[in-house]
């Protein structure tokens, strides 16, 4: 099966950025060189950092990350269910790491990716919903206008 996107380093067959490639409309993989020099803001291994954030100020850092682990800990919800909505409040902010660490989560607390995928779906419609009823407003300031 031929990957639409650019296929990714790791366990793929890709060893180096050079070996990137993105399919063209006629099926053939061709070489982005202006993405392969492209340096990312994004980088995965940072994630592994998020605890060094609380180095300069230890008192707010201890604060936050005892609330966040009660926050997903055990409760009406399962760590499970809290897992797949935090997945879909992380593609709602667009944060890659958040979606990195929540996928992994999902995935160790016994989600599967038809689950992962719908709880997604739920935030794109959220998101899709709350955009097009903003058009409420802009109805109105045009029909204020066009008076």
């Amino acid at each position: 099966m031929k990957n639409t996107h650019a296929e990714h380093l790791g366990d793929s067959p890709v060893k180096s950025r050079a070996d990137i490639r993105f399919m063209a409309a006629d099926g053939q993989y061709q070489t982005n060189e202006a993405w392969i020099r492209m340096e990312t803001y994004y980088n995965p291994g940072d994630l592994s950092k998020f605890p060094e954030m609380g180095k300069a100020a230890p008192e707010l850092a201890k604060k936050f990350f005892d609330y966040y682990g009660a926050v997903f800990a055990e409760g009406a919800l399962t760590e499970r269910e809290k897992s797949l909505i935090a997945l879909a409040v992380a593609h709602t902010v667009q944060c890659p790491y958040c979606i990195d660490a929540y996928t992994q989560t999902c995935l160790e607390k016994g989600s599967n990716i038809e689950e992962m995928t719908e709880a997604v779906h739920v935030a794109v419609a959220i998101r899709g919903g709350s955009s097009l009823v903003h058009g409420v407003q802009m109805r109105k300031v045009a029909d204020k206008v066009s008076m």
